[in-house]
């Protein structure tokens, strides 16, 4: 009985040594991260270039530095599969490729999921102190976007073509199933096989937004279950049969200054149904740009840029919009 406690003492030191060697075997499984040479950096003013690289670069760039506790295996596995995936969404090494609406597209994105505090993720501000963007840094970025899309006015022949496309937008939709009111056309599903719903002119308006960056204003729509949701604060997560129709519209500025609605743009709709959209973050995704009514994306992988954009949004269900309050 004596040799017992020694016995135990033994094979407790084996196991430690077990799990030290495994341990310090596992470190030499380390994916590679590479940071290629930057050819086509974002082009930006000094003050606002500094801002993403100080609190989104080492992510989304080929200027990734990692700290020392992201290098031992297995939190360096987590940090290259985040870097990796970053990357794919946003990544300011290789900004300067785009067009440059597609960039400041991006960039607006961006600062949004900023405001909201989605980005950077809760998880890597919990490590790394000082990541998250202070309230004057944002002002300097939001400003920024502002200015590289100046506003034109629009002359009284736009004014009067948009004012009439509006007036025939906000008849009742027709109860034909898949035909626009006042078009008589029938409007082709989305990629990924959702019908458009000509009936979304009816649902109520919970949220409005505005994008200086291409000079857009949005209405968003609400359907009942949506409505009901929100009267009751049943919203995180969403109840399923929730659908939404965010509706835009370019802007227009008159002569004053003034900003109106200006031509009809797209409408796009998230629905919904967290076990028919599982691999889509629980939500529907689809879209329809000009009077046209055409479906947006090749194929059904276009809900891939939705899920990239919505996803830091984990708090809020994955939805942009704050809804008014006191919907009935």
């Amino acid at each position: 009985m004596a040799n017992q406690p020694a016995s135990r003492g033994k094979a407790l030191s084996r196991v430690v040594g077990v799990l030290i060697l495994g341990f310090a075997a596992v470190q030499f499984v380390r994916p590679d991260l590479p940071n290629p040479p930057v050819t086509a950096d974002l082009q930006a003013p000094p003050e606002v270039k500094q801002i993403f690289r100080n609190h989104c670069y080492n992510c989304h760039s080929y200027e990734t530095k990692l700290s020392w506790f992201d290098q031992p295996v297995p939190a360096y596995w987590l940090v290259v599969k985040d870097v990796r995936e970053a990357r794919k969404h946003v990544n300011f090494s290789e900004m300067g490729k785009l067009p440059v609406a597609q960039q400041q597209g991006t960039l607006f994105e961006a600062v949004s999921e900023i405001s909201l505090g989605a980005m950077p993720l809760a998880s890597y501000r919990r490590f790394h102190s000082g990541a998250e963007v202070t309230p004057e840094e944002l002002g300097v970025l939001k400003k920024y976007l502002t200015s590289v899309t100046p506003r034109i006015p629009a002359t009284p022949a736009q004014i009067a073509s948009a004012d009439a496309e509006y007036t025939k937008w906000i008849q009742p939709a027709g109860e034909t199933p898949g035909t626009m009111q006042g078009t008589g056309q029938n409007v082709a599903p989305a990629p990924n096989g959702i019908a458009f719903i000509p009936d979304y002119k009816n649902w109520k308006a919970i949220s409005s937004t505005d994008r200086f960056d291409n000079q857009s204003i949005r209405q968003v729509l609400g359907n009942d279950v949506a409505v009901k949701a929100i009267a009751e604060n049943h919203i995180d997560p969403w109840p399923d049969g929730t659908a939404f129709a965010k509706v835009a519209w370019l802007q227009q500025a008159d002569e004053k200054g003034f900003v109106r609605v200006g031509k009809f743009f797209q409408v796009e709709f998230m629905i919904r149904d967290s076990k028919k959209y599982a691999d889509t973050l629980g939500w529907g995704w689809a879209r329809w740009r000009g009077t046209d009514l055409k479906p947006y994306g090749k194929d059904a992988n276009f809900t891939s840029e939705c899920v990239g954009c919505h996803n830091p949004l984990r708090d809020t269900d994955h939805v942009f919009t704050e809804p008014i309050r006191g919907q009935q």
